[in-house]
């Protein structure tokens, strides 16, 4: 319990007056990082299983990107009305539906056993998972108001948590048990979360007072400053996932052994784990912007090393080059609240997150087109180019910005 006591929400009076309101709000980060571990787990698990549903499905490599796009498809398509939904159903409803219609997903993948059964039930789920990332980062931003952002970058830590503990999970239980069965065991949990959720998630009203001849000058200027939140947020993500692309053949083209390249990646996401606790912490003291050109400007200059150097010092610089690659996210993250327009930090959570979602999806492929033109090295030294250019949209967003 220490941890989130730390984050005491002290933006709405009547949290400080009312011993009850205060305690019910104590609960909406832990389940919003319960939700987000799940959802993000459930969707990694997908990448743990594939190998499974290649040899009990007979499945090409076509078909494979297919079950992975069709829960990414989803998910990412529908973030935006599952955010507009939480108004008029609230945030409880909406976010306990989506949790068990996740759960439910992966419990008639392990029913069905046909290819169409399998592709459904991973649209059923990917329909499910479309209502967490909005919800519940809109949840915790309303209960710890103008302090939020530390809790988002424990919120958001959760999903590595999730991301590592489900697949893990998975692949222990299909060792003893079938597949079919293992999804049943992890659905079940994802049931018991929704039903979690639907009990004791604490209804808390956003708390934003603005007089009447002053809103449409603020909802203008947040406005102007979530869209080039936004844009910066679509560069990064175009970066990290086309770095992420080319990295294992960047080090093979240095020798690297083929023992060694199946682990090469660790280092860079203990590094990204670590990076959206340190970001985070930096953005709080020396501002966002100043956050933003040395996170983007470090992971260019490190791209560019790992590029030029030889394997064994390349590979000491990764677990930076994690940090600087995951910590962005994390200030972004933690600024949509303060850019969102007024009452609406649910739909600006999945505008963002649809965004990210779709550049990273997107970016493999056209980096991938670039590298058969001009190479692993060239590719490569493209997405560098790409994260100066958000060098420009930062200097933009500062005075949008209440710290800089």
């Amino acid at each position: 319990m220490r941890l989130f006591s730390l984050f005491a929400p002290t933006t709405n009076a009547a949290a400080h007056t009312d011993p009850a309101c205060s305690e019910q709000r104590k609960l909406v980060p832990w389940l919003s990082c319960t939700a987000n571990a799940l959802h993000d787990g459930y969707t990694d698990m997908i990448d743990a299983l594939l190998p499974t549903w290649q040899t009990a499905f007979g499945l090409g490599y076509g078909a494979i990107a297919l079950l992975r796009g069709i829960y990414a498809g989803t998910t990412a398509t529908l973030q935006v009305p599952a955010g507009s939904l939480a108004p008029a159903l609230g945030t409880r409803a909406t976010l306990a539906t989506g949790t068990l219609l996740a759960a439910l997903g992966y419990a008639l993948a392990g029913m069905w056993g046909t290819l169409l059964g399998l592709c459904v039930a991973l649209a059923v789920s990917g329909c499910g998972s479309c209502s967490q990332h909005s919800l519940a980062s809109g949840a915790v931003s309303r209960a710890y108001g103008r302090n939020s952002r530390a809790p988002l970058i424990v919120y958001n830590f959760a999903g590595d948590l999730g991301k590592s503990a489900l697949p893990a999970t998975v692949w222990l239980l299909i060792t003893f048990i079938s597949w079919r069965h293992a999804l049943w065991a992890v659905s079940s949990i994802g049931i018991l979360v929704a039903l979690v959720i639907a009990l004791c998630l604490p209804s808390v009203r956003e708390n934003e007072p603005t007089t009447e001849g002053t809103a449409n000058e603020v909802t203008t200027g947040r406005r102007t400053g979530f869209s080039l939140l936004f844009a910066i947020g679509v560069v990064d993500t175009a970066v990290r996932m086309g770095l992420l692309t080319f990295l294992p053949f960047l080090l093979r083209s240095k020798g690297i052994s083929p023992q060694m390249l199946s682990t090469a990646l660790a280092p860079v996401f203990i590094g990204g784990a670590a990076g959206k606790f340190a970001c985070g912490w930096l953005a709080a003291r020396v501002g966002v912007t100043r956050t933003v050109l040395t996170t983007e400007g470090s992971t260019a200059l490190l791209i560019l090393a790992a590029i030029g150097l030889l394997l064994a010092p390349a590979m000491i610089l990764l677990p930076m080059l994690g940090v600087m690659l995951n910590g962005t996210p994390s200030v972004l993250y933690g600024t949509v609240p303060e850019l969102a327009p007024l009452r609406c930090t649910e739909r600006a959570f999945a505008l963002f997150y649809s965004g990210t979602i779709a550049s990273g999806a997107l970016a493999p492929d056209a980096y991938g087109l670039l590298g058969d033109r001009i190479g692993v090295h060239g590719a490569t030294m493209a997405t560098a180019a790409t994260a100066l250019a958000g060098f420009p949209l930062a200097l933009a967003l500062r005075r949008h910005l209440t710290t800089t």
